[in-house]
C-alpha cells in the first residue's frame, strides 16, 4: 500500500467524492454497481457459474469482495500471496528469456498499438433470471 493515499489516488477525486455521498444510503441498503471483465476473468467467472460455485456473476463478486475483507487483517498473508505470484511471475519470464521466447519491446508496443487499434467487441451481458 502507498503511504499517502491522497497521492496515490489523485486523480480519482470525483470517483472518492460519489463513494464519500453514498456511503449512508449503502450501509443501509447495499450497493449495486455495473462491473466490467476483461475476456479471460469473464471466462473464469462464468465457468464457475456453470460448475454451480456461484449462483450467478453477482453472487461471485460478494463472495470474492467477502474473501478480501476476511484476509484485510492478516497483512502477513497477504503479502506473501503477492510475494508467490510475483516470484511464479518472474520464473515464467526467466523461463521466456532462457527458452528465447522473448521479443524487442518495440515488436511487442507496436503489436499492442495494433490490437488496442482495432474494434472492440461488445461485451457479454449477464442478465439477472427472476425467480
Amino acid at each position: 500500500m502507498i503511504e499517502n493515499d491522497d497521492e496515490a489516488f489523485a486523480d480519482n477525486y470525483a470517483e472518492r467524492d460519489q463513494a464519500k455521498a453514498l456511503r449512508e444510503q449503502a450501509r443501509a441498503g447495499g450497493l449495486r454497481f455495473e462491473a466490467y471483465l476483461p475476456g479471460d476473468m469473464a471466462d473464469w467467472l462464468l465457468a464457475q457459474v456453470e460448475r454451480g460455485h456461484f449462483v450467478d456473476p453477482s453472487e461471485a463478486v460478494f463472495a470474492i469482495v467477502q474473501n478480501f475483507i476476511e484476509m484485510e487483517p492478516h497483512r502477513d498473508l497477504r503479502d506473501e500471496l503477492l510475494r508467490r505470484i510475483l516470484d511464479e511471475s518472474v520464473a515464467r519470464g526467466l523461463e521466456d528469456v532462457k527458452a528465447g521466447r522473448v521479443r524487442p519491446a518495440d515488436e511487442v508496443f507496436d503489436e499492442l498499438r495494433r490490437e488496442l487499434a482495432k474494434p472492440r467487441p461488445e461485451p457479454a451481458r449477464w442478465q439477472k433470471i427472476a425467480r
